[in-house]
């Protein structure tokens, strides 16, 4: 049986001790880290698999943007 292949969005920063921290959005719960932007990518690409065989029902959801904000606190 072959395997479906799917596209994520993967939104990254960067924390204070300088790793490198992926979250996949349309997978709950689906974040890694990486010391350099490579290990982030195998890592969150491990992780995303590791989501798919938890999440058995994934409904395939398409991402709209990332919106930048000013506010004065």
């Amino acid at each position: 049986m072959q395997k479906k292949t799917y596209n994520f969005t993967v939104v990254i920063e960067q924390d204070e001790d300088g790793y490198y921290v992926g979250s996949v959005p349309s997978l709950k719960g689906c974040h890694t880290q990486g010391k350099t932007m490579d290990e982030l990518l195998i890592n969150v690409r491990e992780a995303v698999e590791l989501c798919l065989e938890v999440e058995k029902e994934f409904r395939e959801e398409h991402f709209i943007g990332i919106q930048q904000i000013q506010v004065k606190a």
